[in-house]
């Protein structure tokens, strides 16, 4: 048996790939994560989730002095607004959490070999020029962004969420290319700091892939906050000169194109596995034709000694199904069970109210036979009432016959938290009579899941 520098090596360290390092070497096995930024953590933690996060917290805070709703509960101010030291702590709480990736790996004896890796063969990568040989080799590359045919990001007009984070003043005017979750949580931060935003959308809603009622409700909300929206549009083209941007769009089914004058103009259109570089031909291995990395169900890919987790491979590109995935392939590698089970994944827009939903859109349970549907506005919940956070509400979608939870959707200030018991009873099989059953702390949010529980037999006491 040959010998190797290491059982495992992980190329990457985003959530995904420093799981799975770190999960790897607390099971014994002498790990190494290659990566090429100066910093570990990958877009999640650099430039994606946690400094949007800082962001959205911040403008929140200053949306709230700014609009009166503070006035409202008694606290008068004027705020002023500092967007440099609004930057100086989104940068501090990236290099604080950086960093403490950088002590787990030292903390769990993982080998960091800094610089872009590249396979010579199925057991041996070439990293900053030297070779690297590993019985065990995880891709866990992430995601770019996906560009726009005919677009020019250059990071200061036409920016990626990576250059909408760091902008140097509010713009008059953003126009956001997508009404995913990026284009919607970064041009709700500059919305709220001042800027104009809108919003153009190829297809007729926001939010695809989200339930029904989510997307339309979230609209509305959106729509009050102040954001335009323009649906079933089509992005053709954008100018650049003398720091303006001319954005042409034309209606997605055919029409007469328009133009749009922008200060900013966000390029939010979905994102990309990466795999350029990594020299996948040399160990045979091919991409799907969406460019993703096919595994079975233990991540292991088609090359014996070759396996994949993250946005790299099949499934939504977020960052806890990343993880999860990272910690089962580690525990895999290690003789053991490691599983994910892909149908009780929740996903999160952290705008504000936030949104959130896990398993089946009443659409997709729909297709699947006969449901029942219960829902409780927020507007009846008396901890949202207390709070001045009347926006959203909770849903439930279960089996007609077995009562199962099939799907739960919310939105609601905290709908990211709540979603987790929504996703633990579901984990265990639960129906809603079991969370309505469940006693919930009063006066919270939460209760709203327990009322919604309850509408699906028709029985919610407060509406």
């Amino acid at each position: 048996m040959a010998d190797f520098d290491y059982d495992v090596l992980v190329i990457g360290s985003g959530p995904g790939g420093y799981v799975a390092a770190i999960r790897a070497a607390q099971l014994g096995l002498k790990t190494a994560c290659a990566e090429s930024r100066e910093t570990l953590g990958g877009t999640c933690l650099n430039v994606g989730c946690i400094p949007s996060k800082a962001m959205l917290h911040a403008s929140e805070y200053f949306d709230a002095a700014a609009n009166g709703s503070m006035a409202k509960m008694g606290i008068k101010v004027t705020p002023e607004l500092d967007l440099g030291t609004m930057h100086a702590q989104r940068r501090d709480a990236v290099k604080g959490l950086t960093g403490g990736i950088e002590f787990l790996f030292k903390k769990n004896k993982v080998a960091w070999l800094k610089g872009r890796a590249s396979f010579e063969d199925a057991h041996t990568v070439t990293v900053a020029g030297q070779k690297v040989t590993a019985k065990n080799i995880v891709i866990a590359t992430g995601s770019s962004v996906t560009p726009l045919p005919g677009v020019e990001v250059d990071e200061k007009i036409v920016v990626s969420s990576t250059g909408a984070l760091e902008l140097e003043k509010v713009p008059a005017h953003m126009v956001v290319i997508g009404g995913g979750v990026i284009g919607l949580e970064l041009g709700s931060v500059w919305r709220r700091l001042g800027a104009k935003v809108t919003c153009v959308e190829f297809l007729d809603q926001i939010l695809p892939g989200m339930d029904g009622d989510v997307r339309r409700e979230a609209n509305k909300i959106f729509k009050k906050q102040g954001i335009e929206f323009k649906l079933s549009t089509k992005v053709t083209g954008v100018t650049v000169d003398g720091g303006k941007a001319t954005v042409t769009l034309e209606p997605a089914k055919g029409g007469d194109a328009e133009t749009l004058e922008a200060d900013c103009v966000l390029v939010s259109i979905g994102r990309k596995p990466n795999t350029d570089g990594l020299g996948l031909d040399k160990i045979g291995l091919e991409t799907n034709q969406r460019g993703q990395i096919e595994t079975d169900h233990e991540f292991r890919t088609k090359v014996d000694g070759v396996w994949a987790v993250g946005d790299v491979i099949p499934g939504p590109m977020l960052a806890h199904k990343a993880e999860d995935e990272g910690i089962a392939v580690a525990e895999n590698i290690a003789g053991l069970t490691g599983i994910v089970n892909h149908d009780v994944i929740p996903s999160v827009v952290y705008t504000l109210p936030e949104i959130a939903g896990v398993g089946l859109t009443e659409e997709q349970a729909k297709e699947k036979g006969e449901i029942k549907v219960g829902k409780f506005p927020m507007l009846a919940n008396s901890r949202a009432k207390t709070n001045h956070e009347p926006d959203g509400f909770v849903k439930v979608i279960s089996d007609a016959k077995s009562d199962r939870v099939l799907g739960v959707w919310c939105i609601a200030s905290v709908a990211g938290t709540m979603i987790a018991q929504a996703a633990q009873a579901m984990e265990f099989g639960a129906t809603s009579e079991d969370v309505a059953y469940t006693c919930h702390a009063h006066p919270t949010h939460s209760e709203a899941l327990k009322e919604a529980a309850m509408a699906v037999q028709g029985k919610p006491i407060h509406i």
